[in-house]
């Protein structure tokens, strides 16, 4: 066992649960926002709706014929608005995703080029304060799986609602570059504002707070590791 490939690794461990750390505390912070933003499309769809519904010809706003025209532009320009902030937003879980994948990956690569200086007792041995390595290599992998996956399966929601609203103009943000264009927009109906309505439902419905824990529990277990030099 090579004592120099082992300490080189444990550190390169160390500085990726500690990029993990961060980053978490960054994933919850942005979700966070993207709550109330998500709320505020369901209701600018319920005032699509009432619009749609009213026959604004038969009341006495009659005398104004653009009205109508004018309140539905400030309806698409205010979703319009909230869906530029959800794009924001977007890009920083982009970030926290590729900060963890980057991390994840240099450790990875490390450990594949020393694993002709590490036996398998090496790998495999833990202790009280210091988990293996392949536990801990185990644990990084399914947590920069969760976020990557989390990020595709958000990025899809807010593509779906752009797409369904007509809204084209994040093409080019890297939102779009992870959806599958054709199946979703066979599967939408641009006139269904009740897709628009359940649009926070399914953001909501995407969260996985148990995994958010597992990574929390896994926090844990390396406490002692994180802060041991």
């Amino acid at each position: 066992m090579s004592k120099p490939a082992l300490s080189s690794l444990h550190q390169a461990l160390r500085k990726s649960f500690k990029t993990l750390e961060n980053n978490q505390t960054v994933w919850k912070s942005v979700l966070a926002e993207c709550s109330p933003l998500m709320v505020s499309l369901g209701n600018l769809a319920e005032q699509s709706r009432a619009l749609s519904n009213v026959q604004i010809s038969n009341t006495p706003l009659r005398d104004f014929p653009d009205l109508e025209d004018r309140l539905r532009f400030k309806l698409l320009q205010a979703t319009d608005t909230v869906l530029g902030k959800l794009n924001e937003k977007m890009s920083s879980l982009q970030s926290v995703r590729d900060a963890i994948s980057n991390q994840v990956s240099a450790v990875v690569q490390l450990f594949e080029q020393n694993t002709d200086s590490l036996d398998v007792l090496a790998v495999t041995e833990r202790s009280a304060t210091t988990p293996s390595i392949a536990d801990m290599l185990e644990w990084l992998q399914d947590a920069e799986r969760h976020y990557r996956q989390q990020y595709l399966l958000f990025g899809f929601v807010l593509g779906w609602v752009c797409v369904m609203l007509g809204v084209y103009c994040f093409s080019s943000t890297g939102v779009f570059r992870f959806l599958r264009r054709k199946t979703l927009l066979q599967t939408l109906r641009p006139d269904n504002i009740s897709l628009l309505e359940s649009a926070p439902k399914r953001w909501k419905s995407l969260e996985s707070p148990s995994a958010e824990d597992c990574i929390t529990d896994t926090l844990c277990k390396v406490s002692f590791f994180m802060e041991s030099q």
